[in-house]
């Protein structure tokens, strides 16, 4: 069982857009636990945040955690 991050878009719905590259091959980001998964989302908020914070992106230019969601793929 993985995990991945799934971000809502207005032309594809729930998509997972995270990517990996590895020794030059792209691939979609996983997770072993949900655990892992929430804990690179919620990396990538404090990130967001701390960019903010420093003037690197504007106040708007944050985004929403409605607009990402935890998934669960692989066999149940």
């Amino acid at each position: 069982m993985t995990y991945i991050v799934e971000t809502y878009t207005l032309c594809d719905g729930w998509v997972n857009t995270w990517h990996i590259e590895e020794n030059g091959v792209v691939s979609p980001e996983t997770f072993p636990t949900r655990a892992a998964a929430q804990a690179a989302l919620d990396e990538f908020f404090a990130e967001i945040a701390e960019e903010i914070g420093i003037g690197q992106r504007a106040p708007d230019e944050g985004y929403d955690r409605d607009e990402f969601r935890i998934a669960k793929v692989g066999a149940p």
